[in-house]
């Protein structure tokens, strides 16, 4: 069942999109403020959410630049604010869609129908190779000369979101929130912990890496 995740502060919006949501066959999870929907994002992983600007605590561009930290979720923001400004703003965070207040179900529905399409990728992705080791990222599976390495959920979270950005610079705040959550950005001791982990386990000399590179300060790397 595909889940959407209603931000609003409104309980007449609210209600009356779980009703039109649920009619239709979606799951529909509920956040009244900000920081409940970033933290419903992070642990419940809805397939699309619908964002309102307007939030009691932190502004939807805030939430939005917040989820897009670790999150491609499909985001469509609802707002009734008509200014064009608001909509770039939006839209420059990484929303997929901007919808005004007041919409029509019908129209919303095709656009979440959409989002979701869009969202599902083409084909399962490709297995990353290294001279070291193998992920198969599709049967969420590491391998090292052929026998299979076990990792903790924690591990193969830091190890996903390095091997699917090749050649970039992760930063540790990132990691942090795809490792933990948003709620654990300063704990940098914990990424310390948990890559030396990782190196032992994957490359063939832990205390000279080649595939999981730290830029100290700032964040690490993977090599292919």
């Amino acid at each position: 069942m595909t889940s959407v995740l209603v931000v609003d502060d409104d309980p007449a919006i609210q209600r009356t999109l779980a009703i039109g949501l649920r009619a239709r066959g979606y799951d529909v999870l509920p956040a009244r403020d900000g920081r409940t929907a970033v933290d419903a994002c992070h642990d419940d992983e809805p397939d699309v959410v619908l964002l309102d600007l307007g939030l009691p605590d932190l502004s939807g561009v805030e939430v939005l630049r917040t989820i897009r930290e670790w999150s491609q979720v499909p985001v469509i923001v609802l707002s009734a604010r008509h200014g064009s400004d608001d909509k770039v703003e939006a839209l420059d965070v990484g929303a997929d869609d901007y919808v005004t207040k007041p919409f029509g179900m019908d129209e919303l529905l095709a656009r979440v129908r959409a989002a979701v399409r869009r969202a599902v990728p083409d084909q399962p992705p490709a297995p990353v190779v290294t001279d070291a080791f193998t992920v198969d990222l599709a049967a969420t599976r590491v391998y090292r000369d052929g026998e299979e390495v076990r990792l903790t959920p924690t591990e193969w979270r830091l190890l996903e979101a390095l091997v699917t950005r090749p050649g970039r610079l992760v930063s540790q705040r990132q990691l942090l929130s795809e490792g933990w959550g948003p709620g654990y950005t300063v704990e940098t001791n914990y990424l310390r912990v948990y890559l030396a982990g990782l190196r032992r386990k994957l490359e063939a000399d832990p205390s000279r890496p080649r595939h999981l590179v730290t830029e100290p300060g700032m964040g690490y790397r993977f090599v292919p």
